[in-house]
């Protein structure tokens, strides 16, 4: 059993001084204790206890590089002698919009903020603005950040969630004013039938329709054949936005996103985590006509930290890395994590396990389950909650970090020796489970 000791007692010191003695609610999901470490390198954590944990985490996505990546980090560091924050524009900002416009489908400008939380606000905000409406049509088990505006059926009870064909738009966190939810149309993914249906009860009145193009936070579902480019046609007969929330998918599962994989442009896209490796950055991209409103009609977005010095010169290095030889890594990420899906598929046969490893090779989850693979949020509730966390414990304890709802991130640093050794360490993990 590995010792946990140190964590344990700095959990205990730290919930004395900072609220839950965690920053981000998400993070009271480790076992024993919400865990402390003291550094990353490659595919690699290591623990205040001296445990190392082969990371499927990567800071919930960002880490594409891996842990501390030396392009990124040498970037950073020349950075740093120039300052950080100037309340003005500088030239590294306007040479990465101006290649994120090049790379990105759909953008013809970008604004950056801080965080996915915020970017979704600004694009909703342009939305309404634009359309001049005032509801937002958002999917169960999506999760559009924290606040009032978006943390509504992110993981919703199916007793107070209502029918399948119409569900009720439920507060995700006790604090939240009844009237946030007024304006926040709910429908079930991967069923046009539904979005369609949401159209008609609420005529002339969504102004935008926002959804992860890939359920990441709710089962890594892949959207059906042709349901995007359905949902696209059905917000341009309506004279709606289409808003992709690429924060996950962006940079992680192809240069181009989601979009470029899959084929279908949204009017605006929102992007965070992988576009700066692991610093702090987001930013909204799309259509000029929309992305106007910020001057034309004056709509308000702001941040200290937008355009920041240290992320323009961390995500300008990433994207050296992505791009270089032709997108050759995302070539080896895809043939690892093909590799790594079908090793534990295989390993779940061997064990007798009703494992199903749904997604795709760069984000990935495993479920429990001998129903169907899950095709939304209330498909993948009813697979084997239990069985998930007992897997999370044992690869835990065998060595490699995935999260509560064993989603698997993957990173350039994951190569094939520590494909192997994690196939090794979940072989081991799953004959505990039996």
């Amino acid at each position: 059993m590995r010792s946990y000791q140190k964590s344990t007692a700095l959990y205990e010191r730290t919930k004395k001084s900072l609220a839950g003695g965690v920053s981000s609610n998400v993070r009271y999901a480790s076992t024993p204790v919400p865990l402390f470490f003291v550094r990353g390198e490659g595919a690699c954590l290591y623990d205040v206890d001296g445990n190392v944990h082969i990371d499927y985490v990567l800071g919930n996505g960002p880490a594409i590089l891996g842990h501390a990546p030396k392009p990124v980090i040498d970037a950073v560091a020349r950075s740093l002698a120039d300052g950080q924050v100037y309340a003005a524009q500088h030239p590294r900002e306007t040479e990465l919009a101006e290649r994120l416009c090049r790379l990105l489908p759909g953008a013809e400008v970008v604004r950056f903020a801080t965080s996915g939380t915020e970017a979704v606000l600004m694009a909703m905000r342009l939305a309404r603005a634009f359309t001049e409406r005032p509801k937002i049509l958002k999917f169960e088990g999506h999760y559009h950040g924290w606040t009032d505006q978006t943390y509504i059926s992110t993981r919703p009870s199916l007793n107070e969630a209502g029918p399948a064909d119409e569900p009720v738009a439920v507060a995700s966190s006790p604090g939240m004013p009844p009237s946030a939810l007024a304006d926040v149309v709910v429908a079930g993914w991967n069923d046009l039938a539904a979005v369609r249906n949401a159209f008609a009860r609420h005529p002339g009145e969504i102004a935008g329709v926002i959804m992860e193009p890939v359920m990441v936070n709710g089962g890594a579902a892949l959207p059906h054949d042709g349901y995007l480019a359905g949902v696209r046609d059905l917000c341009r007969q309506n004279g709606a936005l289409l808003i992709c929330d690429e924060v996950i998918t962006g940079f992680r599962v192809g240069l181009g996103g989601a979009q470029a994989r899959f084929g279908v442009i949204a009017d605006l896209a929102i992007y965070a985590k992988a576009v700066a490796a692991g610093f702090p950055l987001a930013l909204v991209a799309g259509r000029r006509d929309v992305m106007d409103t910020l001057l034309d009609k004056g709509v308000m977005h702001g941040g200290t930290y937008n355009g920041n010095v240290q992320s323009m010169a961390a995500a300008l290095a990433a994207l050296d890395e992505l791009e270089r030889d032709d997108g050759a890594l995302y070539r080896r990420m895809e043939s690892r994590g093909r590799a790594l899906m079908e090793g534990l598929a295989a390993l779940g046969a061997k064990h007798r396990l009703p494992l199903l490893v749904q997604g795709l090779p760069a984000i990935f989850q495993t479920f429990f389950t001998r129903a169907a693979p899950p095709r939304n949020y209330r498909d993948a509730a009813a697979c084997d909650r239990d069985m998930a966390l007992a897997f999370h414990a044992a690869l835990q304890e065998e060595g490699v970090r995935v999260n509560q709802r064993t989603t698997w991130f993957l990173s350039a640093a994951h190569d094939d020796a520590v494909i192997a050794e994690t196939l090794a360490a979940a072989d081991r993990a799953m004959a505990k489970l039996r």
